[in-house]
């Protein structure tokens, strides 16, 4: 009889990078965020959202497809879902299933099929088929919240009315002790209380192109980031 086998068990946890605090009083803390944001222009002088769009509706569309998927992933897809759905009005009327299948790529298809066809039939029903441009009217449409609205009122619209918090403004705003919150809105308050309006929509742009190419979910650059020295939890030298 062959000997039975037992293998080690391994564990598969990753380990979480550590966040850091620092004592710093309001005014240090707003000095310091200021300062972030201005080595952020520095350093991403054209920071700006990555989707691509050619209006306010394709940015809110591609902007909802973009939930748990990335901007490149979403980039590959609206082409062909603008294409054949070039207006407010077709978007309302497409059938579930067909843009279920044009929008399957970027995940959670379902949800998100219904949530672009139902929002275009909120705005033929209560906007006159015109895209609304301020927050309130916004999150009244299936699949907009707050990030999402901030995104097109900022992009679209070139209106500040808040900072856009989405997993990466929300991981570094931890890291670099600007928030202690969980909460995206509770981030986006924070925030909005550090930096001057007209600096939140740059905010949210340069903060998330500096999560993707340097302060990275698990291995952040730390030895490359221009904001090492102003970051409680860098591990720079």
């Amino acid at each position: 009889m062959a000997a039975s086998k037992t293998r080690k068990k391994t564990s598969t946890k990753r380990k979480s990078f550590k966040v850091r605090r620092r004592r710093e009083s309001k005014s240090k803390r707003r000095e310091r965020a200021n300062e972030i944001v201005a080595r952020l222009h520095h350093e991403y002088p054209d920071a700006d959202c990555e989707l691509s769009y050619s209006t306010p509706w394709e940015l809110l569309v591609a902007t909802i497809l973009s939930a748990q998927s990335t901007d490149v992933r979403v980039n590959m897809e609206t082409p062909a879902l603008f294409a054949r759905y070039p207006t407010i009005e077709s978007m309302a009327e497409a059938p579930q299933e067909d843009m279920e299948e044009m929008v399957r790529r970027t995940g959670f298809y379902r949800n998100k099929a219904r949530a672009v066809r139902e929002a275009a039939a909120a705005i033929v029903q209560n906007f006159g088929g015109e895209m609304p441009a301020n927050m309130d009217d916004l999150l009244t449409l299936r699949g907009v919240a707050r990030k999402t609205a901030n995104v097109v009122l900022g992009t679209a619209f070139g209106i500040a009315s808040g900072v856009t918090v989405d997993t990466h403004v929300n991981r570094l705003s931890n890291r670099l002790d600007l928030s202690r919150q969980k909460a995206p809105e509770k981030i986006e308050q924070d925030l909005m209380d550090l930096l001057p309006p007209e600096e939140w929509i740059f905010a949210g742009h340069s903060i998330i192109w500096h999560g993707r190419r340097v302060c990275d979910a698990r291995k952040p650059a730390c030895d490359r980031c221009t904001l090492s020295d102003l970051c409680p939890s860098s591990t720079a030298p």
